[in-house]
């Protein structure tokens, strides 16, 4: 693997670039085209566990933003992707299509504990090196009101969950067990063990 000063992110989530950048990781957006479906990519299979389904999303947006950069003809570097699932037992709950499915997915939350699940993968033009890490989330019970002004806020469309743990929602959370960065899009710790494999340097490498 050519040595390289950066990698590229194939996500267009500025929480992820945050992230990366915290870890002292030089990044370049690998963007979808506008041909591109990334909708087809995240559908859900009949049966399919919400870990099993991360991963195998994780894994498609991979392998597509490794094509396109070969396509593309950049210059070579690892390539990182991460997807985030929420689960409410064994139901996925993704990115709400309108108000009213955001307010049935609050509800659904409310007062319960759920899981949020992101999986990372990074290629490293021969390997891929992958993980996934799972947080435990608990809400207080939200009166619908707070649900009603959430929604409204617009802040719940685009997540998965319906929510962002970053956002004013988070005021309702009593109980986190797990990684918060991890409940933001990318785990830190896996990260950097993933991108140490991919001999990428990170502020926490000795």
């Amino acid at each position: 693997m050519p040595t390289q000063a950066f990698i590229y992110l194939a996500s267009q989530s500025p929480r992820r670039a945050q992230l990366l950048s915290q870890l002292g990781i030089q990044h370049q957006p690998l963007l979808a085209d506008a041909g591109e479906d990334a909708e087809v990519l995240e559908a859900e299979r009949t049966g399919e566990l919400p870990a099993d389904y991360v991963q195998r999303v994780t894994m498609l947006k991979l392998h597509a933003a490794v094509a396109r950069l070969s396509a593309r003809g950049l210059p070579l570097a690892p390539v990182l992707c991460a997807d985030t699932t929420v689960a409410l037992g064994r139901r996925i709950l993704g990115k709400p299509i309108d108000a009213s499915d955001a307010t049935r997915t609050l509800t659904a939350l409310s007062g319960k504990t759920h899981r949020v699940l992101t999986a990372v993968a990074v290629h490293d033009g021969q390997r891929c090196h992958h993980a996934l890490n799972v947080s435990h989330v608990c809400f207080a019970s939200l009166p619908a009101r707070v649900i009603e002004a959430y929604v409204a806020s617009g802040e719940p469309f685009g997540k998965a969950g319906a929510y962002a743990i970053q956002g004013a929602l988070a005021g309702w959370i009593n109980h986190i067990s797990g990684s918060h960065s991890g409940i933001m899009g990318l785990p830190l710790f896996e990260t950097a063990v993933l991108l140490a494999q991919a001999g990428v340097p990170t502020s926490l490498t000795p």
